[in-house]
């Protein structure tokens, strides 16, 4: 079962494993400090990317998933691909790199060639703007054109091209970056995962999104290893306040899109901030819940 640094969004329908929270009704900050702590002394202290994504399965099985819950591909869970230049401010710019990245291998999950392309655009624009364009060269547009029917060897090539921006950044003494783009991709597979379980609302989905606690966990203890901007650390606090949920969302004994109605209201709003860079703007998504 692989194993890769960056993922975007592969994990939104990945396979449930065996949840490691407490059973309480509500957590405390100190409990969540507490656990937090707990996963840095696991992680021995070291910025790793891997440790968010230790626990996901093959992203073939992911494909297979999909297909069997005959999961209908909906643009209007992504980002809108026009709001690309809005992106001014350095953290915006990243996180929605990572938004981007993830919309980019659901769109092409879902074989939609002609959307993935607009979404490639966008990652290319972004990582030109950090710095980063590097990695979204001429050569990689290049395979992916020549691997547009075959989506397991496009996620490929857009995880490896995501490794290389993680690379470049941390080779340029940027991890906190590299860190947020990475959480862009995390938020944004969370938060598709929650508007597909809006309308599949099926057990398998509903378990894989409370299975997404562990990498959370770890999510948020990186997210403390680095030094954040002043702008970028709401971020860290609404993921700690997402894990409360998710901790409540585990007394269910009921897996229907009820038993995620937190979470999905949390996911949905640190989202909305994000992909509206801060402003007051409200999605039909949002209206939706």
């Amino acid at each position: 079962m692989g194993r890769n640094l960056y993922q975007p969004c592969l994990f939104i329908l990945a396979l449930a494993f065996s949840s490691c929270g407490t059973s309480t009704a509500e957590k405390s900050d100190d409990i969540v400090a507490e656990d937090a702590q707990s996963a840095s002394n696991a992680l021995a202290s070291k910025f790793n990317a891997q440790n968010v994504f230790n626990t996901l399965p093959d992203r073939k099985l992911v494909l297979k998933l999909i297909e069997e819950n005959k999961i209908d591909y909906n643009p209007d869970f992504l980002n809108n691909p026009s709001a690309v230049n809005k992106y001014t401010v350095e953290f915006f710019k990243a996180v929605n790199l990572g938004i981007y990245g993830s919309d980019l291998s659901i769109a092409s999950s879902f074989d939609q060639t002609q959307e993935s392309m607009v979404f490639l655009k966008c990652v290319n624009v972004l990582a030109g703007n950090l710095g980063v364009n590097s990695a979204f060269d001429q050569r990689m547009f290049d395979r992916i054109q020549a691997n547009d029917n075959n989506k397991d060897s496009v996620l490929q090539i857009v995880t490896d091209s995501f490794r290389k921006v993680d690379e470049i950044l941390k080779s340029n003494n940027r991890p906190a970056t590299s860190a947020v783009i990475l959480s862009g991709c995390w938020i944004e597979g969370l938060y598709v995962s929650c508007c597909m379980a809006q309308e599949v609302n099926t057990e398998a989905i509903i378990k894989t999104i409370l299975s997404q606690e562990e990498s959370l966990k770890n999510l948020i203890v990186m997210l403390e290893n680095v030094e954040l901007e002043q702008n970028a650390k709401f971020i860290l606090t609404d993921l700690k306040s997402l894990y409360q949920a998710f901790d409540v969302a585990e007394t269910t004994t009921k897996y229907d899109k009820k038993a995620i109605a937190g979470i999905t209201e949390k996911i949905t709003a640190l989202r909305q901030t994000i992909v509206s860079a801060g402003s007051p703007e409200t999605s039909s998504i949002n209206n939706s819940f």
